[in-house]
């Protein structure tokens, strides 16, 4: 029996990852750019045993079926082909992230188990195979294997990794709407934007210039180009995804007032930019200087935690 520990970070997209090109594969029909935090993390063991019968899934402290059971032994199952084994697994894992609210639980998940797992069946990856590996079982979980910020490049398979990118700095403040599990998961919101938003070609074409000027910005040091690609390209992926049939609506009134609060700081010269990922949750981009402010204006309207670079997958233990 080997048993491997791994720890994973959430991270939140610049540029956003809305919409795949493969959906067996989680290959995205444009790149992304994200910043990893260095808060909620998930802690994964995977223990790989060849006497075990079958795979047992236990997240905090509850064993897991159904949807949730079966992701996870699908992934397992594709480690399996990986290393040649059949050995059955045990995977216990923490999460600190409310989960399926928008604050990328899965990302931080599956890379963490993406990890884990490799190590526990023998598979010795470099860092770009790992996050190819997590990207089959979450596509933004790609992007928390890497430190601090991350670009996750479309392509096929073998060139659908992240790798590092360099940043302004930047902090976020994270304000909490709602930590309760979304009405629609990413997936399904997903599927039925590619297929009835009429929008959705111009998001997939504007998405990628948008990545495009955000690496320029990036290249450049300059925050507030960066800043207004953030905020632009958050409000165009909902947009698109409201404009889906049936429409998917995950910005709440509170939210917006969030996104008319950093309008005003803003105008008052404070250097921040709101995103949301799928959910009610709004992250707060700013200039380090600037995140007094703006959490103690947006901490008014919503619980707020404040986030800067974090790391990437980190291996905790290993033994035989």
């Amino acid at each position: 029996m080997t048993t491997a520990t791994a720890q994973a970070h959430p991270n939140i997209a610049l540029v956003k990852y809305w919409g795949k090109a493969d959906t067996t594969q989680n290959l995205p029909a444009t790149g992304s750019l994200s910043m990893t935090l260095d808060v909620f993390p998930t802690t994964t063991t995977v223990r790989a045993d060849t006497g075990a019968a079958v795979d047992r899934v236990v997240m905090n402290g509850s064993e897991r079926e159904g949807v949730v059971r079966e992701r996870v032994v699908r992934f397992l199952d594709h480690v399996r082909h990986l290393a040649g084994s059949d050995a059955a697994a045990e995977v216990v894992t923490r999460n600190t992230v409310p989960s399926a609210a928008g604050l990328a639980s899965s990302a931080s998940g599956f890379a963490a188990l993406a990890l884990a797992a490799s190590t526990a069946y023998g598979l010795d990856l470099d860092t770009r195979a790992l996050s190819r590996l997590a990207r089959r079982g979450s596509g933004s979980a790609s992007r928390s294997i890497i430190s601090r910020f991350a670009i996750w490049h479309a392509g096929d398979d073998e060139h659908s990794f992240a790798e590092h990118i360099d940043a302004p700095e930047i902090e976020m403040v994270i304000a909490t709407v709602d930590a309760g599990e979304k009405a629609v998961s990413s997936r399904e919101a997903m599927r039925r934007t590619a297929l009835t938003s009429p929008y959705y070609p111009a998001w997939v074409t504007s998405t990628a210039q948008s990545l495009a000027a955000a690496q320029e910005a990036c290249r450049a040091g300059d925050l507030e180009r960066l800043g207004r690609i953030t905020e632009t390209n958050a409000l165009r992926m909902h947009a698109v995804i409201q404009g889906s049939d049936p429409s998917i609506r995950y910005l709440t009134p509170t939210s917006w007032s969030i996104f008319d609060a950093v309008e005003t700081l803003r105008r008052e010269g404070v250097r921040a930019w709101a995103t949301a990922d799928a959910g009610p949750n709004v992250c707060i981009v700013c200039a380090p200087a600037d995140t007094p402010a703006v959490s103690r204006r947006i901490s008014t309207l919503a619980d707020t935690v404040v986030a800067r670079p974090g790391p990437g997958a980190t291996l905790r233990e290993r033994s035989a």
